[in-house]
């Protein structure tokens, strides 16, 4: 069984017991995460929400916060001496899938 979820403009598609990374939040390692934006939900039967599925969440953990690979961008402009080299790494947080809960269905533990 998938699920594809939304989450602060971004989509991705989970299974139970994956791992993914989401821009970063203010939520503690260890706790738990809730994702109420449904999109579509597949598997024996698929459910497609017309924009969500009505009661349908995910449920993960949250994990580690960590850093993306180092993204290097440099300017240049030819003929005016200019070069400025700077760089960038993305802060997520990685979440664990625990379960998705369809509509009329309880969470399992």
């Amino acid at each position: 069984m998938y699920a594809i979820v939304r989450d602060r403009g971004q989509q991705y598609r989970v299974e139970p017991g994956q791992t993914i990374r989401i821009p970063l939040t203010e939520a503690e390692s260890g706790s738990t995460l809730e994702f109420g934006e449904v999109l579509m939900v597949g598997g024996d039967q698929t459910l497609v929400g017309a924009p969500l599925v009505e009661g349908a969440r995910v449920t993960a953990t949250v994990g580690d916060m960590v850093k993306g690979e180092k993204i290097v961008v440099f300017r240049y402009k030819a003929k005016a001496r200019y070069r400025r080299r700077t760089g960038h790494r993305q802060r997520y947080t990685e979440v664990t899938i625990n379960d998705i809960v369809l509509p009329g269905k309880k969470a399992e533990k």
